[in-house]
């Protein structure tokens, strides 16, 4: 018992000791770039610590403001966009999108997928059977999203 209290006794004075150590102080700090260069970056005055360990310049920046596309449009046209439409600050695309079927804020029901911007049922639209764009053959129908099923 007396050697677990001891030892909780050091670990603590450990993480203090870390704690203490790993404040920046006050004046100006010294960055090494690597061979043999130094640079002196000064300590800002109006930059808060957020924690005891200090402030990372990496960590207290600010973060940066997201380009919406309700003020920027042109962010929907990107390739990494998920569609070319602005719809409640996001990129959608209105022919496909369960949410924003056809024009923003149009909801397809449960069973209901969006297909050209029309929400279908595709377990029995004979044009879109089991996905869009999938047709059935001429006398055949779509049960189940499958064509002729029985």
């Amino acid at each position: 018992m007396k050697d677990l209290k001891t030892f909780l006794v050091l670990a603590m004075l450990v993480a203090l000791a870390l704690t203490a150590s790993a404040t920046p102080s006050t004046e100006d700090e010294m960055v090494v770039a690597g061979d043999d260069e130094t640079f002196d970056v000064p300590h800002r005055e109006d930059e808060k610590q957020t924690s005891l360990r200090g402030s990372s310049r990496f960590l207290a920046q600010k973060p940066r403001a997201t380009m919406t596309c309700d003020k920027y449009p042109r962010v929907c046209r990107t390739k990494e966009s998920p569609g070319p439409d602005c719809c409640k600050k996001k990129c959608v695309n209105v022919m496909t999108d369960k949410l924003n079927c056809g024009v923003c804020g149009k909801k397809c029901k449960f069973p209901e997928i969006c297909c050209k911007g029309q929400c279908v049922n595709p377990r029995s639209n004979k044009r879109h059977c089991g996905g869009c764009n999938n047709k059935c053959k001429k006398g055949s129908s779509c049960t189940y999203g499958m064509c002729s099923y029985a």
